[in-house]
């Protein structure tokens, strides 16, 4: 399977199609990797959910896995016992030039081919999209066995870049996540257009929520958000997007909505589901306010898809969300919401203020978080292990 390019191997435990910050950055980085034509992107990830690896310019292989692995700890098992066989598998028929870990539990995977002396002449790097502080005891001791091995750990914050420094041999870059190119361009006029289409009054602001469904995004603390808001006296609708992957996510979804609906009315919440790329990007121009409940975020990524639409974005001061919003007084603590719902006040109340904070958040993105900059910054990486 080898070609005339020097190949990466991205290994990965979720559907590359799967809505969420891991695969979307994958997905645009192997787009920049393959159109810049100095190596071949290959993709192995589970089965995709609604496309077909024919759907991609560059290849996909697809494995089976237990996509509801989580109701049980045999069934954790017996998926990751599967996975080592599969990843052995599939990187003995690709022999890639270097491979590239996108995501924690693929590392751990590919530790137990790794550390017994498998492959040790194929290079990799790993991009640890978590924080070193988020993960158990025996996650973090598998981690760092893996990465003695590593050519590179790349992180997406200077902040998780630190609390790994000294901790493992292998150097530390700091790539930030990238977002979809259909963020790449902003419509002036996306904004008119979005609104008109579901009729929101002159004046009356859209509180904003997105995000795929786990434990991180604390989507609980979504309604006591809302409330705290309509207690400050402003009038607004939500506009609310979430992702379904497992069988339990449509119970949390109902909870979440019948939470929001009853503070505001069903006529207030505009809810979608499981958007493509283009339409999430168009959901932003929708939204004034983008709020992020996050109780632990390494990154947060629809932090920056929301800047790239020119939405003041409010967010929970936890994790890598300081560096990314970099504003402090767009930075809340959940104990305490009153902050939250004064800055939208006050952002309501003077538009011309909240006007120059649109464009602070839109230049933040298009000065740090382009999809060209993320590409560039691997680029260089796998230059520098691979040779020019």
């Amino acid at each position: 399977m080898k070609t005339d390019k020097k190949t990466i191997l991205y290994l990965m435990e979720y559907p590359i199609d799967l809505p969420g910050g891991g695969q979307e950055s994958t997905k645009t980085l192997c787009e920049g990797v393959k159109k810049s034509g100095e190596y071949e992107p290959i993709v192995a990830c589970p089965a995709l959910l609604s496309t077909s690896p024919k759907d991609y310019d560059y290849k996909v292989i697809t494995y089976p896995s237990d996509e509801n692995r989580e109701l049980s700890k045999l069934r954790r098992i017996a998926n990751f016992i599967r996975r080592i066989r599969y990843f052995k598998q599939i990187i003995g028929e690709v022999q890639p030039d270097l491979i590239h870990v996108s995501m924690s539990e693929s590392l751990i995977t590919y530790g137990f081919l790794r550390i017994p002396g498998l492959f040790k002449n194929i290079p990799f790097v790993y991009t640890d999209r978590g924080l070193r502080t988020g993960y158990r005891k025996h996650s973090l001791i598998c981690i760092k066995s893996t990465m003695k091995h590593a050519s590179r750990m790349l992180t997406t914050t200077k902040y998780n870049a630190g609390l790994w420094e000294g901790e493992i041999a292998a150097p530390v870059t700091v790539i930030p996540n990238t977002i979809s190119g259909a963020f790449s361009e902003y419509d002036e006029n996306g904004r008119k257009k979005a609104r008109d289409v579901y009729k929101i009054p002159e004046g009356m602001p859209v509180i904003g929520f997105a995000g795929r469904i786990s434990e991180e995004k604390d989507w609980g603390k979504a309604a006591k958000v809302v409330e705290e808001i309509a207690n400050a006296g402003i009038r607004f609708k939500v506009a609310l997007v979430m992702s379904v992957y497992e069988d339990r996510d449509a119970e949390i979804v109902k909870e979440v909505k019948e939470g929001i609906i009853n503070i505001i009315g069903e006529d207030n919440l505009i809810y979608m589901q499981d958007l493509t790329q283009k339409e999430i990007s168009d959901y932003y121009y929708l939204v004034d306010f983008f709020i992020m409940t996050s109780c632990f975020e390494s990154f947060g990524k629809a932090a920056v898809e929301a800047m790239s639409r020119k939405c003041i974005v409010l967010s929970t001061a936890v994790g890598g969300l300081p560096e990314v919003i970099g504003n402090r007084e767009d930075l809340y603590e959940m104990g305490d919401l009153s902050k939250l719902a004064s800055r939208i006040r006050f952002l309501t109340d003077n538009p011309d203020v909240a006007g120059r904070e649109r464009e602070m958040f839109y230049n933040r993105y298009r000065d740090n978080y382009t999809p060209d900059k993320n590409i560039e910054g691997h680029l260089k990486v796998y230059r520098e292990i691979l040779g020019k």
